[in-house]
């Protein structure tokens, strides 16, 4: 009985150390080449992609009346022989990308 407690009491300290830990990750920005990956998988489903870069720290971005935490980027892809520049926000928590427009 003694044995059984113990092994109770070790299993709920484990359970209540493993949500503490997944809250605290998931609470964690995503690493910045993650965000481009993301964001070059996305913009190659309309062509391909020659060129990118991601500053590698977080920034706030108010749009739409919200502020997201993002990775600010670009995208260079080729459209119609043209090559056209991106410049793109991904949500530092969510890999979503929240904003893009052309800059050149």
């Amino acid at each position: 009985m003694k044995q059984c407690k113990k092994v109770l009491f070790a299993l709920g300290v484990g359970a209540v150390l493993g949500y503490t830990v997944k809250s605290q990750l998931d609470a964690m920005p995503i690493k910045p080449e993650l965000a481009l990956k993301i964001a070059k998988t996305r913009f190659k489903e309309s062509g391909p992609v020659s060129g990118s870069w991601i500053y590698m720290k977080t920034e706030r971005l108010p749009l739409h009346g919200l502020e997201y935490t993002v990775y600010r980027g670009g995208i260079t892809r080729t459209e119609q022989d043209v090559h056209t520049q991106y410049e793109f926000y991904v949500d530092a928590y969510t890999g979503v990308i929240v904003d893009t427009k052309i800059t050149n």
